[in-house]
């Protein structure tokens, strides 16, 4: 176990003083800090517990709490802790904890009916309002808690308003900033604060719940639009070591787009290399053939281009599409727009992403994106048919399965 800072110190003290509440929220800035002294604080809680009663560890998704929490356990506690994702159980100094996930609506399903002594909670504001309330009438034996973490959301997040705002008798809450953690190199710390921008820096580096307003990519500008000649100068200095297209696809007032980027060696800097745009949307057999087309040329000036992945909405045409090219064509993750929003960003704020100038609808697209002044429940990006949202979403097709790659966290 490493030294702990002062904040994780205040964390643990909770616990060795009796403290600790019936809801227990570690809140605040990414690599705080915050999720290593919640599993300490979790194992030694579970420890102290009676082994015949039960205990719940939840995340986003089985996968999510794997890599956040799960793996970081097993080097945290060593044979006193194993879990298995297809039994979706663990074994914590002795004590039986189920494993489950809280991605969709009826996720609150799975857990209705147990009698829990304790539960874990990692990224808890991913997690749906009727699974948490669920999870807190399951919280019913005597001396029941629960632990959690998260990273700041919008004000208005249920979370926040019902939760954290009321100041709860039987709630306690930490806050966490990147600041709190001394260990990071400060060359790290430093950097990491140059990729945020935004909301997603008082969210993400100062731990702040704020709403999101205005334009999205604002750090978008010239100096990301680059000519041919300049992408090939850079790409002399740092050749590209693969590439990808995004595909989305047309339907009422929207169009079909693919969408060309390529990462240099190391994943230092993304380029997006061409793109298709076609609002007329004739018909299936057309867009199968200009996709043909689209790749035959892009492989030609291109040998780095490994793959296409597609909005998986239309499968018949994901098929179609594999038929028709020689080249891997793979459904997009389509992870959380949010998510994706903020892969830009950062990049953005880095240095690290250029548009070729011969892509006019995306960089339109960029700087056109706004979030939803409408929407008053969570942050949204605005997508009423006044901006272009198709280019956006075929970009982030083609980057959304790097982000480990791209950010090493």
């Amino acid at each position: 176990m490493s030294e702990l800072s002062p904040k994780q110190q205040q964390a643990l003290s909770m616990l060795k003083s009796g403290k600790l509440r019936r809801i227990n929220i570690l809140e605040g800035s990414v690599r705080s800090g915050k999720t290593y002294i919640s599993m300490i604080l979790w194992g030694f809680w579970v420890a102290a517990c009676p082994r015949e009663q039960a205990y719940l560890m939840a995340g986003k998704t089985l996968t999510t709490l794997k890599r956040n929490v799960l793996e970081p356990m097993c080097e945290l506690f060593g044979s006193s802790f194993s879990y298995s994702l297809t039994k979706k159980q663990a074994q914590l100094f002795g004590r039986r904890i189920y494993l489950e996930g809280a991605a969709n609506a009826g996720a609150e399903g799975k857990i209705r009916g147990m009698t829990l002594r304790g539960a874990y909670c990692d990224e808890l504001s991913l997690f749906g309002e009727d699974f948490f309330a669920m999870l807190l009438s399951r919280l019913s034996e005597d001396g029941a808690k629960l632990f959690a973490t998260t990273n700041p959301d919008t004000p208005s997040h249920w979370l926040k308003r019902d939760y954290l705002d009321k100041e709860l008798p039987d709630l306690l809450s930490l806050k966490f900033t990147l600041d709190d953690n001394p260990h990071l190199p400060s060359d790290y710390v430093k950097a990491l604060k140059s990729e945020f921008s935004g909301v997603f820096y008082d969210r993400f580096i100062l731990g702040n719940w704020v709403a999101a307003e205005g334009r999205i990519y604002d750090g978008f500008s010239k100096a990301c639009v680059i000519s041919a000649e300049q992408l090939s100068q850079k790409l002399s200095e740092n050749r590209l070591l693969t590439s990808v297209v995004g595909v989305d696809y047309g339907g009422n007032g929207s169009a079909s787009v693919f969408c060309h980027v390529g990462f240099d060696v190391g994943f230092k800097n993304v380029y997006v290399l061409s793109e298709y745009y076609d609002s007329r949307n004739r018909s299936a057999e057309s867009l199968i053939s200009a996709f043909s087309q689209y790749i035959t040329e892009e492989k030609r000036q291109r040998p780095t281009l490994a793959a296409a992945y597609c909005d998986s909405a239309e499968q018949l045409l994901v098929k179609s599409f594999r038929s028709a090219v020689r080249l891997e064509v793979r459904n997009a993750l389509k992870r959380p727009i949010n998510t994706r929003i903020n892969m830009l960003c950062r990049l953005i704020s880095a240095g690290r992403f250029y548009v070729l100038d011969e892509c006019p609808k995306l960089i339109e697209a960029i700087n056109s994106a706004v979030w939803d002044e409408h929407d008053i429940h969570r942050d949204t990006r605005l997508d009423n048919g006044t901006t272009n949202i198709d280019s956006l979403d075929a970009f982030e097709y083609a980057i959304e399965r790097f982000e480990k790659e791209l950010f090493r966290l």
